[in-house]
C-alpha cells in the first residue's frame, strides 16, 4: 500500500484546504473498473483517432473525471441531468497506471480522476445511456 500524501487545493486561495492524495492506484486489486459517463458524439469520435482528451470540464479541470459504480447515479444527476445521447463507459483503471489518481471530492469520496489521455484501447465496455419517461438515466441491469 503508497502512503497517502497532501496536495493543496491551489484554486480555493490562501486559506484552501488540504485533501488526500494517492499517488499511485492502490486500489487496483478492488476497484479496477471505473466508469466514464460521456456525449456518444465524443467517443464516437474518441474511437476514431484511439484516444479521448476529455470533456470541456475535463480539460478545464486539468484531468478526466471518472466514477466507481457506486457513485455513477450521483454523477449523472448531478452533472448530466436530463442530457440525452450520452454513453456509458467501463474502463479498466489497471491499464491506465500511474496516471489515474484517487482523490477525495463530493463529501470526501475518493473518485478516479487520470491526468493523461485516455487510450480507447482502455475501455472494456460501452453502452448507451438513455433516458427513461421522467428524464432520469436508465443504467444497464449488466453493470459490471
Amino acid at each position: 500500500m503508497t502512503a497517502m500524501v497532501f496536495r493543496r487545493n491551489l484554486t480555493d486561495g490562501p486559506n484552501a484546504c488540504l485533501f488526500w492524495h494517492y499517488p499511485i492506484n492502490m486500489f487496483a486489486a478492488s476497484m479496477t473498473t471505473i466508469y466514464k459517463i460521456i456525449d456518444r458524439d465524443e467517443w464516437d469520435a474518441a474511437r476514431a483517432c484511439g484516444r479521448y482528451a476529455g470533456s470541456r470540464d475535463d480539460k478545464r479541470d486539468g484531468f478526466i473525471h471518472f466514477s466507481t459504480r457506486d457513485q455513477l447515479c450521483g454523477t449523472a444527476a448531478r452533472h448530466f441531468s436530463g442530457q440525452a445521447n450520452l454513453s456509458l463507459l467501463a474502463i479498466d483503471g489497471a491499464q491506465l497506471g500511474q496516471a489515474l489518481k484517487w482523490e477525495a471530492s463530493r463529501a470526501g469520496a475518493l473518485f478516479p480522476h487520470l491526468y493523461a489521455v485516455l487510450p480507447v484501447s482502455s475501455v472494456v465496455r460501452q453502452w448507451p445511456l438513455p433516458l427513461d419517461d421522467a428524464g432520469v438515466h436508465k443504467f444497464p441491469d449488466d453493470l459490471t
